[in-house]
This record gives C-alpha cells, sequence and structure tokens, in this order.
C-alpha cells in the first residue's frame, strides 16, 4: 500500500472541553465523609446505578480504613454480580514505534535516539499473528505510534490482514486499537475494517500537567485528544475505551475524571466507554524527565483506586496490564478488573522470536512487569476460580455501544457472558492445553456448570460435546 504522508493532518476538533479542573478539584476538598455518607453511596453503587462525581469524590475521600474495607468488599460483591468469575484475556501486538511525538514518558518518544524505530512489513506481522495463534490467543489489540506512516489506510489494511491469518483451529476474531485520534473518515475507515475497541488515553486529564509531560508532536493538543472520541462517536464507532497513566499527577483527581468522561459520553451518545484502562508509570528507555514522586500511587492506593472506579462504572470493562507484576493482578482481580492480557511481549516481533532473552527497553514502550506465557496466566486463573474467556460474541451478534447497555444494566449479559466464556476455554483446552491444565479446565467449567439453572446447562453441555468434536467458534 502507499501512503500519503501530506494527507496527515491533525483533526480540526472545535468542541468545548468538557474537564473542568477547578470543578473537580472542588468535589475533592472539604472534610472526610461520615461513615453514613460512605454507606449511602455504597448502596446505590450496589443497586448498580452509575455514580456521579459527588459520589465517587465521597468514596476517595473515605480513606480511613474501615470505608477502605468497605469500599474493596463492596467492589468486589458488585464485580461478582455483574461480572460473574469471568475474566477476558487478550494480548498486544505492537506494529510501529515511530512517532511524532515528544512525551516525557515514553521510550517511543520523537527525541529517544536510543530507540529502535521499526514496522512490522505484512510479512511480519502474520509470523506474528501466527505466534500468538499458536499459543492460543483469539483478542489482539494493535498498537500504534502517532506518525504519517499510520494513516486511517495502513490501520484498517492491518486489520484485515491480522483477521485473515489462520493457522492450524487458531484465529484471531476480535481487533481492538490503541492509536492516535483520526478524523470522522478515518474513524469510519478503521470501522470498517471490523475493529472492537479503540482506544485513545488521556494520559492526564490536568490540563497544565499535560502540557508539561507532552512537550512536541500532535499529541501536545489537549482538546484534541480529549474530544477524539466524540468524533469516533460521531462516526458510528460506538465502542471506545479510555485511560490514563497514573503517576503523572493525583491520583484522584485522574479517578474522577475518568469518571467525568464517562458521563459526558453517556449524556452525549447514551453510552459510556466500553473499558477503562489505568496503566502505571513503568520505566522506560532513555527516560530524563524527573517525575514528581509525590504523584507515585502506591500498591495499596492503586488497588483501591480500582475498588472505587468498579463502584462507579459498574458496567465497564476494567483493564489491568502486564505493567504490573503478577501480585498486583491477583489483587486487584478481585476487586473489579475484568480483562487482563497474557503471554504480552512489546517488543516489535518478539512473538515470533520465540526467545526467552532479557527485556530490551529500546526495542519497547515501556518495562513489563508481568511476564508470564498465557499458558502460565489461565493456570493460575484456573487455580484461583476464575474463568478464562476468549469471548467475542458480541461483535457478531451486534451487542456493542447502546445495544450493548441495553444487555448488560439489566443483567441479562450474564446469560451470554458465561456459556460464550466456557464454549471458548473449551476450545483453548482442547487445542492448545496440556493434559493436567485440560482436565483442570474442565473441573471449573464443571463446578460452573452447576450453578447455572438447568436448561441453561443443559444447553452448554451439548455445545461443549459439539467443541470436544472439533466445531469451533459456537457463541449465544
Amino acid at each position: 500500500m502507499k501512503f500519503s504522508p501530506e494527507k496527515y493532518q491533525l483533526p480540526d476538533i472545535p468542541m468545548t472541553p468538557f474537564i473542568d479542573a477547578k470543578e473537580i478539584e472542588g468535589f475533592l476538598t472539604g472534610q472526610k465523609p461520615e461513615k453514613q455518607e460512605v454507606e449511602a453511596v455504597i448502596a446505590k453503587a450496589l443497586h448498580k446505578q452509575r455514580l456521579n462525581m459527588q459520589d465517587t469524590a465521597t468514596l476517595i475521600k473515605a480513606d480511613d480504613p474501615e470505608s477502605v474495607l468497605m469500599i474493596k468488599q463492596a467492589a468486589k460483591n458488585l464485580k461478582e454480580a455483574v461480572y460473574g468469575n469471568r475474566i477476558v484475556l487478550f494480548a498486544p501486538l505492537y506494529v510501529g514505534s515511530y512517532c511524532m511525538n515528544n512525551c516525557a514518558y515514553c521510550g517511543f518518544r520523537m527525541e529517544n535516539r536510543e530507540a529502535v524505530r521499526t514496522t512490522l512489513s505484512r510479512e511480519q506481522l502474520i509470523q506474528e499473528v501466527e505466534a500468538l495463534e499458536d499459543e492460543g490467543q483469539k483478542r489482539l489489540i494493535l498498537v500504534f505510534g502517532e506518525h504519517k506512516q499510520y494513516l486511517p489506510e495502513f490501520i484498517a489494511d492491518t486489520v484485515r490482514t491480522v483477521y485473515s491469518v489462520k493457522k492450524g483451529r487458531g484465529e484471531i476474531r476480535r481487533v481492538n486499537i490503541n492509536a492516535a485520534p483520526l478524523d470522522i473518515e478515518g474513524f469510519r475507515m478503521v470501522k470498517e475494517a471490523g475493529i472492537g475497541t479503540y482506544q485513545i488515553f488521556q494520559e492526564t486529564y490536568h490540563p497544565e500537567m499535560y502540557q508539561l509531560y507532552h512537550q512536541a508532536g500532535p499529541k501536545k493538543n489537549y482538546n484534541n485528544r480529549l474530544t477524539a472520541l466524540d468524533y469516533a462517536q460521531e462516526a458510528g464507532l460506538d465502542d471506545v475505551g479510555i485511560g490514563v497513566l497514573f503517576g503523572l499527577y493525583d491520583w484522584r483527581f485522574e479517578t474522577l475524571a475518568l469518571v467525568r468522561h464517562t458521563n459526558h459520553l453517556e449524556a452525549c451518545y447514551n453510552v459510556g466507554p466500553h473499558t477503562i484502562s489505568f496503566p502505571r508509570m513503568q520505566e522506560a528507555s532513555n527516560m530524563v524527565f524527573n517525575f514528581n514522586k509525590q504523584y507515585k500511587l502506591s500498591d495499596a492506593d492503586f488497588v483501591r483506586m480500582v475498588a472505587i472506579l468498579r463502584l462507579a462504572v459498574p458496567y465497564t470493562g476494567l483493564i489491568c496490564t502486564a505493567r504490573e507484576n503478577s501480585d498486583v493482578r491477583h489483587e486487584v482481580l478481585q476487586y473489579g478488573v475484568s480483562q487482563i492480557d497474557g503471554g504480552t511481549k512489546l517488543e516489535i516481533g518478539a512473538y515470533s522470536e520465540k526467545s526467552n532473552t532479557p527485556q530490551d527497553l529500546n526495542r519497547e514502550q515501556f518495562h513489563v512487569s508481568d511476564s508470564r506465557s498465557l499458558h502460565h496466566v489461565i493456570d493460575t486463573l484456573l487455580d484461583d476460580g476464575y474463568l478464562p474467556s476468549f469471548c467475542t460474541a458480541c461483535y457478531r451478534k451486534g451487542r456493542t455501544g447502546e445495544h450493548f447497555m441495553e444487555f448488560s444494566v439489566p443483567g441479562f449479559i450474564k446469560r451470554f457472558c458465561t456459556p460464550n466464556a466456557i464454549y471458548t476455554l473449551a476450545e483453548y483446552l482442547e487445542d492448545y492445553a496440556s493434559e493436567a491444565q485440560k482436565q483442570k479446565g474442565y473441573q471449573l467449567i464443571e463446578q460452573q456448570l452447576t450453578q447455572l439453572e438447568k436448561p441453561l446447562a443443559a444447553l452448554i453441555r451439548i455445545t461443549l460435546e459439539r467443541v470436544k468434536r472439533g466445531e469451533r467458534d459456537l457463541y449465544l
């Protein structure tokens, strides 16, 4: 494919920003809430009602041990009520490391001369996807730098190539995107390629701190970044993901801003973000910026933040990536996280290399803390009683955006998600698992079936036999 660099330009987004830093800071000031206030907000959340800014601020300010324990227990109960014990799995695939931005925290920033710059060729892309399919992956998120090479045409063509790769019984059924803001035409183009979620992280919602960290390039435009997903919605791409990079500013401010962004999308488009991500800053190649240690988010506050988000946005998927170590990820799975990656490699081309060499920060965006294989991650989930899921059924059935909310808000989605998670786990067990893991997985499936209504359990058993006979991609 030929590219036209002259076509690359920042979308003109004249929308009025919806983040008011003083408003957010105002919610976070004042006295700590009384126990009764905290209990009232928790009760509202347990009734699966979206929390407003004041509600969320109440939970953030309630930092005494008793309140924190109440918040965490409520989040655990709410997560079980909405999601059951399933955990969705995916893998990131970095396509290109060229970037026109100079973000102080990023190993791929423009001025880092130590970074290895490359873009996967079509042949290399196919090799990477085949390697991921060999491990049993079904869901990918493609990551692109912001550069004139990575126009919407290139992203769409990459997506189509990924979907076309079939190796043995392997196939990628859902491709998400983490890339730069596009204009309406660009969003439409990538949507037509069949993507799932389009992620754009604000990194920090504080306008002044944003300018400090984003020193050059298109990403320096705070308002453009902030309102880009509105244009995705206008383009008909109603499945979007938001996130911040914790460690750039006060986590309390950022958490409340995430809720503000969620409420904005719901108010304007009747559907909030499909996912929220909350990576913490990690070591990156040739870092020279003196980051303020007062904004470093401790493990305890990280877990607390996840619990607060779960209560604030009960139906939004929460993603915890391999930036975090396995112990932290184990902890936050209890209190709200519903999606994690497994077998993660960030070096471009590393999946097909199949080597166990140490991470090379000059070839990746940041340090990975959890380098376990997908097999290992699944084994741990099974040991902990979680149901690993590679489900992509909602995208085939059109249960996205506003339609997803129609199903999920009343709680009906569990009737689809649990069976589909079981089917995809059975596929993995049949095609990729060791005998020991296969036995462990089917034991968990059997336990799960005993907890379902008998007609549904009977239907699942029939479909499981079809999976064992070799049928694939069965879903409700």
